[in-house]
């Protein structure tokens, strides 16, 4: 007969109710259905469907919920707590939240998955026998990915980051494709679990996707001179950057390119409503506007 563990969904009889709840067994070992965990009135002798985990005492308990989450069943399941040097707990429909470890987690925390952001996990056993849940990897999916259509070239598309690192980010699209944003086509590192909305920039030729997180270049012109603008009105008119400025130095300040820099600056110019002096740039003032004040 095989043991009880925490993850098993077992069919266990019912041999007698008590104040808490209902004991079940399976002929040999006995655990608690917490009259909370029931869905309905139960009597003895019943023969009942359940999902055994460890409560937060660590005692082996059961209940009729149960989880779509499974030993090599993955499902999405959304995070509810943040515990620093430890790892993300997540809801997978039973009372007790299961822990993603650090280890299975980005190096850096800044890029961890934040309360509301949703996994895409499977159970698993720690030594102790504890749930713990486990991120889906490339290899889980192996070649099974759907293929995305060419009509999805230079459409709007969404997403849920799966994978992150410096190299660029995967996500599971809505439609369940796997789309790849390069480090390039993004301003910063998405989170874990994170809800993006990108745009489809290549339909390979296996069906993935290549998907940007930039606006289209002529948008992003826009919204880089409001940045600069912004920073001008901020600086009292004038900061320390021109378009000879050094490019770690913009990119620090602006989170832009030197090239995309120049280019945001150079409208700015044409419109009259910035100009560049000694290696600084400064905001122009209307001579109407002097004149009324």
């Amino acid at each position: 007969m095989t043991k009880l563990k925490a993850g098993m969904i077992e069919k266990l009889s019912i041999v007698r109710k008590i104040d808490t709840g209902y004991v079940l067994t399976n002929g040999k070992e006995e655990v608690l259905l917490h009259i909370s965990e029931a869905e309905e009135e139960l009597g003895e002798l019943d023969t009942i469907e359940v999902f055994l985990y460890q409560d937060k005492k660590g005692q082996l308990v059961a209940t009729m919920s149960v989880p779509t989450v499974q030993f090599d069943t993955f499902d999405w399941a959304e995070v509810v707590e943040i515990v620093e040097d430890l790892g993300v707990f997540v809801n997978i429909g039973i009372k007790k939240e299961i822990l993603v470890s650090k280890d299975d987690l980005p190096l850096f925390e800044s890029v961890w998955p934040q309360v509301g952001d949703v996994l895409y996990v499977a159970l698993e056993s720690d030594k102790k026998e504890r749930l713990i849940a486990k991120p889906v990897t490339e290899e889980d999916f192996g070649d099974e990915w759907d293929s995305a259509p060419e009509t999805l070239n230079h459409t709007a598309i969404s997403g849920r980051v799966f994978r992150t690192n410096k190299e660029g980010s995967v996500i599971i699209t809505e439609e369940g494709y796997r789309g790849f944003i390069h480090n390039s086509e993004r301003k910063q590192e998405p989170r874990l679990g994170e809800w993006i909305n990108g745009r489809v920039i290549e339909v390979k030729a296996d069906g993935t996707l290549n998907v940007s997180l930039l606006p289209l270049k002529q948008d992003q012109l826009v919204d880089d001179a409001e940045v600069i603008l912004e920073n001008l009105e901020k600086n009292d008119g004038v900061i320390p950057f021109s378009d000879k400025s050094d490019p770690d130095d913009i990119k620090g300040t602006f989170n832009i390119s030197k090239a995309a820099f120049k280019r945001a600056l150079g409208r700015l110019m044409k419109e009259k409503k910035v100009e560049q002096r000694e290696g600084k740039t400064f905001l122009k003032v209307d001579n109407t506007d002097k004149k009324s004040e």
